[in-house]
């Protein structure tokens, strides 16, 4: 049921009116009450004083008889109250309330408390209720003297019947003022509605219309309403804020649809209700979907489990979930795809299409052809190696000139081999082929077996391998074969490049992982060389590396240990002072802890 404005103007006079009422009555009924009681008081003092007068007049000594009893009923006709004479041992005379009889029965031992305070010489006033007269009333004692000593007292009692007629009269005035008052309200809230509704009707009309989409309407405001005329130019400001917004908005929605429509990766919005509700020209080109695809749930439109998984792995987390899927049909496409939640919209998601078919099959293509060309140089290598030893057999002619061409070709084989075997290794890197076992390994160990393996060489070369490797040293979470490779290349390198120099194999612990650092005092790396140096087939200098029996692959394959163990490799290098090469692997503690390393970045460090 709907309250008007009227109605809502009459229930608050209404409530105004009774909680003044009641607040009247009650505060005036209660000092007239107490007005009232006070004189009742005092008039039964007055009438007691002045009956005691009279009985002194009389005189006779006061005792229960007829003659006291009778005269306590002439008394209470004058008096206009119930009258009771009382003898100087506290016994009742006469009452005008009580017959003779009924005098003599009573206790002689217990007057009341107004009488006795008479009894002993002082007037004194009470109010209480009369079991003898069942009703409260007002009493007043004054005592009796005779020759100034004590021989009686008079009490008159008074009805309390005007304290309840005050309060009555009062009720009835007090309602009779509230009813009066509430047809005024009446009036007047009917009055005031007409009065202040006269410009809220076309106010109304005119917020109907702009609901409407009719942004163009004004107020038009009668004279002397300045709040309907506030209001009506608050209607038309908000109006023109309307219009100035919704132009931003259409701004915003085409601007947002021609990215959307330029953009090479396909875009899907989901909504908090898990249902497709975007999806942008190239994602309908990329996988051939329609626009009836909308409103539909992901599963539906796009059926690949992969997808569905992330999806759920990126709601249930809160954090951007990314991965490969694969799309079959008439167009087979491999997917990189990103999808995270919309801060604006709660559970919904932004899912992002990256086409990286062209991508993967070059890749492929790439790893095929290098272990397609080491599987094809590796028999003509084998037959230059086993004829070289049959030449290399047979009786001499010549031979010195003979062991110097067939040594170089030895020496040609070998390397072939050595590149052969590094492009396998590699390739097996690359595809995930090559499988590591990540467990808890001893790296002081691990180091000095490898620089235990150079130390022949070393002295050779004249480099001096230095071990800086604490006793304390704890556990890495690597693969003992692959940490073996990678410190066998990096102080391969070192020997190879840097003869005559000390070279250092270093290594040092934290709480998240433990770092392994080789580092020699040779002539270093110009810096436009560091962020290629592992690439591979990447050479500082091209002549001296071959001359030297370099593959070009060392480091390339030791970047790809290090991130296959979850770790990282970096180097440094000043020209004329060094290279140092550091390699960071998790701790076997806080990985197992933690399920994972806090490792850097897995980047070459330039």
């Amino acid at each position: 049921m709907r309250i008007g404005l009227r109605e809502k103007l009459f229930l608050v006079s209404a409530g105004v009116l009774i909680v003044c009422g009641f607040t009247t009555y009650v505060y005036v009924s209660s000092e007239l009450a107490a007005d009232t009681q006070r004189r009742l008081h005092g008039d039964a003092l007055a009438r007691a004083t002045l009956l005691a007068r009279e009985l002194d007049l009389r005189g006779g000594e006061i005792a229960p008889s007829e003659t006291w009893d009778a005269l306590a009923d002439e008394l209470a006709e004058s008096a206009r109250g119930r009258v009771t004479i009382f003898s100087a041992d506290g016994r009742v005379a006469g009452d005008s309330a009580l017959d003779l009889p009924a005098i003599l029965e009573l206790d002689a031992g217990a007057p009341s408390p107004e009488a006795a305070v008479a009894l002993e010489g002082r007037a004194e006033t009470a109010s209480r209720f009369s079991p003898s007269a069942l009703e409260p009333l007002v009493f007043g004692a004054a005592p009796l003297k005779r020759g100034g000593a004590p021989a009686g007292a008079v009490r008159v009692g008074l009805s309390l019947d005007p304290v309840a007629d005050v309060r009555s009269l009062v009720a009835s005035l007090t309602a009779l003022g509230s009813a009066f008052g509430l047809v005024i309200a009446a009036v007047l809230s009917n009055l005031a509605t007409r009065l202040a509704s006269r410009g809220w009707r076309e106010l109304g009309i005119l917020a109907r219309r702009m609901a409407g989409g009719d942004l163009e309407a004004r107020a038009r405001a009668a004279p002397g309403e300045a709040e309907v005329a506030d209001l009506g130019r608050s209607l038309e400001q908000l109006a023109v804020g309307l219009r100035r917004s919704l132009r931003e908005l259409v701004g915003e929605r085409d601007l947002l649809s021609g990215i959307l429509t330029g953009m090479r990766e396909g875009v899907l919005l989901v909504d908090r209700d898990g249902k497709v509700a975007l999806l942008n020209p190239a994602l309908r080109e990329m996988l051939l979907l329609r626009d009836e695809d909308v409103g539909k749930l992901p599963i539906e439109v796009i059926r690949d489990a992969a997808l569905h998984d992330l999806l759920d792995a990126a709601r249930r987390s809160g954090k951007p979930a990314q991965g490969e899927i694969e799309v079959g049909g008439i167009k087979p496409r491999k997917l990189l795809v990103r999808a995270e939640l919309l801060e604006v919209e709660p559970g919904g998601l932004l899912v992002v299409f990256y086409d990286v078919t062209d991508l993967r099959r070059l890749e492929t293509l790439r790893r095929d052809f290098v272990a397609n060309a080491s599987h094809e140089l590796r028999t003509p290598v084998t037959s230059i190696r086993s004829a070289v030893e049959t030449i290399l057999a047979m009786p001499p002619q010549d031979a010195a000139m003979r062991e110097r061409f067939f040594g170089i070709v030895e020496r040609n084989a070998e390397r072939l081999q050595h590149l052969i075997d590094d492009l396998l290794d590699l390739s097996k890197i690359e595809s995930r082929e090559l499988e590591l076992s990540l467990e808890p390994t001893d790296v002081r160990a691990v180091a000095e077996r490898t620089a235990l393996l150079f130390s022949e060489r070393a002295g050779r070369t004249g480099t001096k391998v230095v071990l800086d490797l604490p006793v304390d040293l704890p556990d890495a979470r690597a693969d003992a074969r692959a940490l073996e490779r990678i410190l066998f290349n990096l102080l391969d390198n070192a020997i190879k490049y840097c003869p005559g120099a000390t070279v250092t194999l270093g290594a040092e612990a934290d709480d998240a992982q433990i770092t392994v650092r080789v580092t020699d005092t040779g002539p270093g790396i110009e810096p436009q060389h560091l962020d290629r140096l592992f690439e591979r087939f990447y050479r500082v200098d091209t002549g001296r590396s071959r001359q030297l029996g370099g593959t070009g692959l060392g480091l390339s394959i030791v970047k790809h240990l290090s991130e296959a163990m979850g770790g990282a490799i970096f180097v440094t290098s000043t020209v004329g002072k060094g290279t140092r090469f550091s390699l960071h692997l998790p701790n076997a503690d806080e990985a197992v802890m933690s399920g994972r390393a806090s490792l850097p970045p897995a980047v070459v460090d330039g």
